[in-house]
C-alpha cells in the first residue's frame, strides 16, 4: 500500500473513531505530523483542541503503551517535569484499538491534552532552553531512578545492541542511504570505538535508567520562554546521558552545538550531580545517536525528513567522526 492510501485510510479510521471519547461531536481531525506515529490536531469551532496519537503498527504494544502514559503521569505528578495529560475514552481506557477497512491490523491510540507553545528553531539562540531543558532531563533521571515501576512495565532499550546489534531497533546504519565504501569504512572505524567506550563506561545505575529518549526539538514547546516536554513515545531503558544527545538530533554539526551542551550540563548540575568524567562522555552519545539516526533515515525513507536529510547525512556523519576520532580515539 502506498504512503497516500495509508493516510487515506487512517484518516477515515480517525474521523470514525473520534466518538469514543467524550468530545464535542462537531469535531475533526487534522494530519500534522507522521515520524514513527500519525499524530493529528482535533479540533472543534467552540475552541476545543487535542492531540491524536495514531502509532506506527508493530512498533509498540499496548502494554508498552501503557508503561509509557504511566511512567509520563507519575513523572508529572511526582517528579517535577510537566508532562502532557492525556483523555480516558468512553470506557475508561486510555487506549483505544481499532480496526479500519483497508488496513491490515489494529491502530492503538490515545489522545492527548493540547499544549500551547511552538518548536524552537535550530538557527534561533537555544542556549538558555538548553539550560532548562538540562534541568528537565534532571529531574526526570532523579524520577527514574527511585520510581517503582507498575507490575508488567514494557519499555524499549536504547543501548549499543539495540543501535549496532543483530537486530537494530531502527535497522542497520550501513543500509542508510548515500554511504560509500569511504564513508562505510569511517562509520566501520566509529561503530568500533563507540562500542568499546560504552562497554568502559558501564551501565551503573547511577548513569543508566528509564529516560525519555527523544529530546530533540521536535519534542519540545516553548511558551513564555519555558520549555515543555512532550510525546514520551520512544521513553525507555539506556544511559541518561543519551537524552543529551537525543536534545541534538539532525543539528549534531550545528555551529552552536558546543554552547548547548555546555548550557545543558550547567542545568543538569543545578538539579542532579553530573561527574566529569560523565561529561566527558557527551560526544560519545551524540555519536551513537547520530548512527542510529543514520539507520532511520534508511528505514523510513517515506517521511520527509528521512528524505531531506538523506542526501547529506552519512557524508556529515563521516566528517562529525573525524573530529571525534581526535578527541575520543
Amino acid at each position: 500500500m502506498s504512503q497516500e492510501d495509508t493516510l487515506e485510510r487512517l484518516q477515515g479510521l480517525v474521523q470514525q473513531s473520534l466518538s469514543r471519547w467524550d468530545i464535542p461531536a462537531d469535531t475533526s481531525a487534522r494530519l500534522i505530523n507522521i515520524s514513527e506515529n500519525a499524530t493529528y490536531l482535533v479540533e472543534a469551532p467552540g475552541g476545543f483542541r487535542s492531540i491524536l496519537r495514531v502509532h506506527r503498527e508493530n512498533y509498540h504494544s499496548r502494554e508498552a503503551i501503557a508503561s509509557e502514559l504511566a511512567w509520563s503521569q507519575a513523572l508529572g505528578h511526582e517528579g517535577g517535569v510537566e508532562t502532557p495529560d492525556y483523555f480516558l475514552g468512553r470506557d475508561g481506557s486510555a487506549i483505544q484499538t481499532v480496526t479500519a477497512a483497508g488496513l491490515p491490523t489494529p491502530r492503538h491510540m490515545v489522545m492527548f491534552a493540547f499544549v500551547e507553545g511552538h518548536e524552537p528553531d535550530p538557527d534561533h539562540d537555544l542556549v538558555a532552553p538548553f539550560g532548562q531543558l538540562g534541568q528537565i532531563a534532571a529531574r526526570a533521571h532523579l524520577h527514574s531512578s527511585s520510581w517503582q515501576r507498575p507490575a508488567g512495565f514494557q519499555r524499549m532499550t536504547w543501548d549499543e545492541s539495540t543501535v549496532f546489534g543483530p537486530s537494530p531497533t531502527w535497522g542497520n546504519w550501513r543500509d542508510g542511504p548515500n554511504i560509500d565504501a569511504q564513508i562505510a569504512g569511517q562509520l566501520e572505524r566509529l561503530e568500533a570505538l563507540i562500542v568499546r567506550r560504552l562497554a568502559r563506561f558501564g551501565k551503573g545505575a547511577d548513569r543508566y535508567g528509564l529516560i525519555h529518549a527523544d529530546m530533540r526539538l521536535a519534542n519540545l514547546l516553548v511558551h513564555h520562554d519555558k520549555p515543555r516536554l512532550i510525546d514520551f513515545d520512544d521513553c525507555g531503558f539506556g544511559w541518561f546521558l543519551y537524552d543529551f544527545a537525543t536534545g541534538v538530533s539532525f543539528m549534531e554539526d550545528h555551529p552552536q552545538v558546543p554552547a548547548l551542551k555546555q548550557s545543558w550540563v550547567e542545568g543538569y548540575r543545578k538539579v542532579r550531580d553530573l561527574s566529569a568524567a560523565e561529561e566527558a562522555e557527551i560526544d560519545t552519545f551524540v555519536m551513537m545517536r547520530r548512527m542510529a539516526l543514520l539507520a532511520w533515515i534508511g528505514s523510513h525513507r517515506e517521511v520527509e525528513i528521512a528524505r531531506e536529510l538523506a542526501p547529506v547525512y552519512a557524508g556529515g556523519t563521516a566528517i562529525l567522526a573525524e573530529s571525534y576520532f581526535s578527541t575520543h580515539g
